[in-house]
């Protein structure tokens, strides 16, 4: 036990060493073929110290690490893993549970049971609703269109979960040009195939337009998914679902909201205006490794019809218990049986922040993103091509420039900017245009940290500008 102890607490000083470093660096000093190199060995014949291997792990990883943790690490909609979630992972870890089902892990489905319950009134959607936890927005999506899928095709007397697709019903599948490329894969898996659907035009922020989707439903009959979003990856717009979802319901369709991270805009009282109407929908994605803070290997599915989502998801065997009256059973509602207990992280997170908290950090997150943009804005040659409403900056660099300039420009800047790591932040398309992403999703980004990014996004501008056009 002596040496299990010292194992553990090497792991936590390890760990912590990493995160009191992570905001003085934030990309890598290793790409991957020099990671690789460092791990690149044949299989050991032998056994080695626990200790040692610990401590080779982190001695060769980090280096090849990026510091997503961070307070200035913007490149993709990344939370900054929480010290109180990350605390209960590390437990979580150790107890080694099974959260499979009720039986094998009680205290594992007590606690999704509570934090189930806990998120529904946080994000202010129906009580009714079941959740399934999951490994993310990919898979909660996949599991939401799972149940989906099922119940318009049972509407007309089909039994997918049973039959299968052949011979089924079609389905039409309605949804917006600018999608997140997660919901196409999720469609993919499930039969019904990324490139069969009906795209609906969207205006310039990526919102699905009502009138272009009025007409296309005039064009559709029979079964009918819409998949509506809370947050577009590079905007951060969201659908105007008060105006959208009631043309779907009068048309019989199963709304389902990709909300990744747009969906918490419903925990604070400033940003909730953006996603007004969205609880009327029939299902929601949404990630606790975003804006909850939780570590990696968090999402959740959210269904507002329950046996739609247990007929979708639960695996049967007669080795497996079944749930009692009052009990809940973690794999009626997710595609894995063994699996993480996600809900202990989940549950930590929400008592340690609590309603108040959670609101907070969103609602500093967006300041501190507003503020960048309104100092970005200032500086000649550079324009912020979104309204920023939430947490999602989209970057110009040469504004003033013609479109093939500005698109080298703008990509020589990102270089500079990830080469002198300051900040990371990474590049994207918008409207055919070569953009910089900034996402603020980071508890730890406050408007000092914003302005330590803007100053280092400025910097590498001149840098590049006069090295491009010297005087």
């Amino acid at each position: 036990m002596s040496a299990i102890a010292s194992l553990f607490q090497e792991a936590a000083r390890l760990a912590a060493g990493f995160r009191q470093a992570a905001p003085a660096r934030h990309v890598p000093t290793r790409g991957y073929a020099a990671s690789l190199a460092a791990f690149d060995e044949p299989l050991p014949a032998a056994s080695s110290d626990m200790l040692d291997v610990i401590r080779q792990l982190a001695n060769d990883a980090e280096p090849g690490l990026h510091a997503t943790t961070g307070p200035r690490f913007f490149g993709w909609v990344i939370g900054g893993s929480h010290p109180v979630g990350v605390a209960a992972d590390f437990l979580t870890s150790a107890w080694g549970q099974n959260a499979g089902n009720h039986t094998v892990a009680p205290a594992a489905a007590a606690v999704e049971t509570v934090a189930a319950r806990w998120l529904l009134d946080l994000l202010k959607l129906p009580a009714e609703s079941s959740v399934g936890f999951v490994t993310g927005a990919t898979v909660a999506n996949f599991t939401c269109l799972a149940a989906a899928r099922g119940e318009v095709l049972r509407q007309v007397g089909w039994d997918a979960d049973a039959n299968g697709l052949f011979g089924a019903p079609e389905i039409t599948v309605l949804i917006g040009d600018d999608a997140h490329t997660t919901v196409f894969s999720a469609l993919q898996f499930l039969g019904v195939g990324h490139d069969r659907v009906r795209r609906v035009r969207t205006d310039p922020v990526g919102r699905i337009d009502p009138a272009a989707l009025a007409d296309t439903l005039d064009t559709v009959s029979g079964p009918v998914i819409a998949i509506l979003q809370a947050g577009q990856i590079n905007t951060g717009a969201f659908d105007d679902f008060a105006a959208i979802i009631p043309l779907l319901k009068a048309k019989g369709a199963w709304v389902h909201v990709d909300g990744a991270f747009g969906l918490w805009a419903q925990a604070s009282e400033k940003t909730s205006h953006l996603s007004r109407g969205i609880e009327a929908a029939d299902s929601w994605a949404t990630d606790g490794h975003k804006w909850l803070q939780t570590p990696y290997d968090c999402g959740y599915a959210i269904v507002r019809n329950e046996l739609a989502h247990r007929r979708a998801m639960t695996i049967a065997a007669s080795y497996l218990p079944l749930a009692g009256e009052g009990e809940r059973d973690p794999s009626h509602y997710v595609p894995e049986l063994s699996r993480r207990a996600r809900g202990f992280a989940t549950w930590a997170m929400l008592k340690h922040l609590g309603r108040e908290g959670v609101a907070a950090l969103i609602d500093q997150c967006c300041a501190s993103a507003r503020l960048a943009a309104d100092l970005l804005a200032r500086e000649p040659g550079i324009a912020i091509l979104n309204d920023v409403a939430l947490n999602q900056l989209v970057i110009r660099f040469g504004a003033d420039l013609p479109s093939e300039e500005g698109d080298a420009l703008t990509r020589k800047t990102i270089e500079k900017i990830q080469a002198d790591g300051m900040i990371f932040a990474g590049g994207a398309k918008w409207r055919g245009r070569n953009v910089l992403r900034l996402s603020v999703t980071n508890f730890q980004t406050t408007s000092d940290q914003a302005e330590l990014a803007v100053e280092s996004i400025i910097t590498a501008f001149r840098s590049v500008s006069e090295n491009s056009h010297p005087r």
